[in-house]
Parts: C-alpha cells; structure tokens; sequence
C-alpha cells in the first residue's frame, strides 16, 4: 500500500498509457468506419447493399458503381422498401461520412444490425480509385 501511495503519479501515468494503447482496439471492437477495402470485401463476398445518403442532386453527380440513393432525410420511411433482407449488410455513403455515420444509427434502429459508414464517404473511394457512377 505504501508504495501505490507513494508513486501514485507514476500509477497514474501507466493507467493512462495502457488506456490509449487499448482505445483503438476498444473503438474497432464497436463498429468504427469502414474502410474502402473491406467495404469491396462486403460487396463481392456477402453481397452487401450500398447505400448512398447524400441528397439526389449531389447522387446524380456522382455515386459508388451501384449504388442506390436514399436520402439522409427521407431514410427511415424508404430504407425498408430499398432493402427488404434486413440480413444483408449495408454499407452507407455520402460524400465525406459524416451523414454516413449518422445514417448508421438510424438503419440499426430499423433493424440492420449490418449497417457500416464508409469511411471517408465518397472522397476515399475516389481517392482508392474505385468506380463512380453518374446519372
């Protein structure tokens, strides 16, 4: 006891180390982004569905090869009528992640529990060289 007390500082800072060097692992075990790989991963293997949340002007210029458009706004009423199979995962894309990430919430309290947001959103598979689509 005598020693915790006496280099309680030194205590301190090994608790603090050892908590950042588990965070990542901590923050991947509870669904981080999905990086561009795994997301083709998803899509070619488990036949993942992707949907692209960004509102119908920003999708028609440019979208994920095959993917489908379900606005940020309107995805809790249409998501159940694009993806019937609520088995299958869903990857979610807008053009930076951000409404991605919020989408996800709003798809797992509808019952996808598969639900992913691209990292990055449309930038990384851009920038991964990946195939776009415009309308």
């Amino acid at each position: 006891m005598k020693f915790i007390i006496d280099n309680w500082m030194l205590l301190s800072v090994a608790l603090a180390s050892g908590g950042m060097l588990l965070w990542p692992v901590l923050k991947g075990a509870t669904g981080g982004a999905l990086t561009t790989a795994a997301a083709v991963q998803l899509i070619n293997r488990e036949k993942a569905v992707v949907i692209d949340v960004s509102e119908a002007d920003e999708y028609a210029r440019a979208h994920v090869g095959g993917a489908r458009n379900v606005p940020f706004g309107q995805l809790e009423d249409k998501l159940a009528a694009t993806v019937k199979n609520k088995a299958l995962p869903v990857i979610l894309v807008c053009a930076t992640g951000a409404r991605a990430n919020r989408a996800v919430a709003v798809a797992k309290k509808l019952g996808y529990e598969q639900a992913q947001a691209l990292g990055g959103g449309l930038k990384a598979w851009k920038d991964a060289n990946l195939p776009i689509e415009s309308a």
